[in-house]
């Protein structure tokens, strides 16, 4: 099964009571296709770019919530019922790209032969690399002489002569 991401954008006074049990609701109809939540987040309050006009008014913030969860593709098209839910601004589902799950997890080789197709040769040229005798040597403080700055006083005084 395919990992998803759900992304609920509720109203800015739902209590978070009501926020849990539209969770929940999502995560029981998840269960009932043989689906696993992984991981709930909620962000908070967040500014949103431009209002979300709803029957109650224009919206400019928003609680953001995440789902994630393992379930089958057929899934995404059942949710289709939070349309009618008046307490979300928006709603999004995402499908995680690449993601490792199930029996391909389990048989990875865990990286070992990550490296096999790196080609050394194309990372570099041997022709352009220098090699210098002279890092040996890193006490190079005594060949450096300093001027010391005369006062501004001397200075003055030298020219006038």
């Amino acid at each position: 099964m395919p990992l998803y991401d759900c992304m609920l954008m509720v109203k800015p006074l739902v209590t978070r009571e009501s926020m849990a049990e539209l969770v929940s609701r999502v995560a029981r109809r998840a269960y009932q296709r043989n689906g696993v939540i992984t991981d709930v987040k909620s962000f908070g309050t967040v500014q949103l770019g431009y209002g979300i006009k709803k029957l109650d008014g224009r919206h400019y913030q928003g609680q953001l919530m995440q789902m994630t969860m393992m379930v089958p593709p057929s899934f995404t098209k059942e949710l289709h019922y939070l349309n009618k839910e008046d307490r979300l601004l928006r709603w999004l589902v995402v499908k995680h790209r690449d993601a490792v799950y199930g029996l391909e997890f389990i048989n990875e080789d865990d990286g070992r032969n990550e490296m096999s197709g790196f080609n050394l040769s194309l990372s570099r040229d041997d022709d352009d690399i220098e090699l210098d005798d002279d890092d040996d040597d890193d006490d190079d403080d005594d060949d450096y002489e300093y001027e010391v700055e005369e006062d501004e006083d001397e200075k003055d005084e030298e020219e006038k002569k």
